[in-house]
């Protein structure tokens, strides 16, 4: 076990699973007060693990504030740093501010738009990842008790992050304009026709044209799961392919949201290799990475996507305690009796 002293970042949206898609699918509404109640419940299973310093991201709605002030634990909390906005960059700033302070583990409450965010400032500090957002592909539907054992195993050294991830390879998408790096997307790129944002969260498939998928996971909702009616993993695991939408192909019917099961037509598809830019066709378009909206692709530009395999490293929460269990943790006190 490492000798340092463990810290874990947590990092919990309160916008997470309230944008329009609630309103045209029947997805999982998490109020604020649920949230809180899990923040209390992965400090309760932090503690356990002898983890004694968290440090949280502040938010406007007093997530994190609640958590602390009613939940009895006795860890040693703290706030980032960080001039807050209530968007996307928060999560952005306070992982890499966590990552600066050599958190072993952050802790994240949210959807794929959440911990994208956070994948954009984490680096290769491991993520645990708890589904409380409109699309939940990337991260994991777990306990927070049972989220925050593991995040505390694997935060103070008991285990080995890398050999309880819940892949070898991470993978992720690189979209460039023009040549240069201009965002990432942990599980889908998305391309419209729309020349203008408007709202961000995408939930009108008709106005898609093109897909791009970092995996196709056979459980998923959302649009990877068009992907998962067409290709199944490869030997090394990666799932990534390109879909273009429209007539001339098959017919797939999909789960593109909660409740909401959808015939898409495929115009074709083709998988995705490692480090292999492959051009978006439609142009100008507007991008949406991870379900939102994000910019513009103007006329005379040119974009592409490209799959990496070097996205955050991703506990899995089962896996990061049964191999503790196994080298004897939880014996005699184990972690928890720092």
């Amino acid at each position: 076990m490492s000798s340092r002293t463990p810290i874990v970042g947590i990092i919990a949206n309160p916008a997470a699973g309230k944008d329009i898609r609630r309103l045209v699918a029947h997805g999982r509404f998490v109020p604020n007060q649920e949230k809180v109640n899990i923040l209390r419940r992965v400090l309760a299973g932090l503690e356990s693990a002898g983890v004694r310093q968290v440090v949280f991201m502040p938010d406007m709605d007093g997530l994190a504030r609640a958590s602390i002030d009613g939940g009895g634990q006795t860890v040693d909390a703290a706030f980032v740093d960080i001039r807050i906005t209530s968007k996307e960059l928060d999560s952005t700033r306070a992982a890499e501010a966590m990552r600066e302070m050599g958190a072993g583990c952050i802790v994240t409450l949210g959807g794929d738009g959440t911990n994208r965010a956070v994948a954009k400032g984490s680096g290769q500090v491991p993520l645990m990842p708890i589904s409380t957002g409109t699309n939940n592909v990337f991260p994991q539907m777990v306990e927070g008790t049972v989220a925050g054992i593991a995040a505390g195993v694997v935060a103070s050294g008991a285990v080995d992050a890398v050999a309880v991830a819940v892949a070898p390879q991470s993978p992720m998408l690189e979209v460039r304009v023009d040549g240069a790096v201009r965002d990432i997307a942990l599980v889908d790129v998305a391309v419209s026709a729309h020349e203008f944002i408007g709202a961000r969260a995408l939930w009108d498939l008709a106005a898609v044209s093109e897909l791009f998928l970092s995996r196709t996971e056979s459980d998923a909702i959302g649009l990877s799961s068009i992907g998962a009616r067409l290709m199944q993993p490869a030997a090394n695991g990666l799932s990534a392919c390109r879909v273009e939408l429209g007539e001339g192909g098959a017919a797939v019917d999909a789960p593109i949201a909660p409740g909401v099961i959808q015939t898409v037509q495929i115009a074709e598809w083709a998988a995705m290799a490692p480090g292999e830019p492959v051009a978006v066709k439609s142009t100008p378009c507007t991008i949406a990475l991870d379900g939102e909206r994000t910019f513009a692709v103007r006329q005379g530009q040119s974009a592409q996507v490209a799959l990496r395999e070097d996205g955050p490293p991703v506990v899995d929460a089962a896996a990061a305690i049964r191999e503790a269990a196994r080298l004897g943790v939880f014996f005699g006190g184990g972690v928890g009796s720092g």
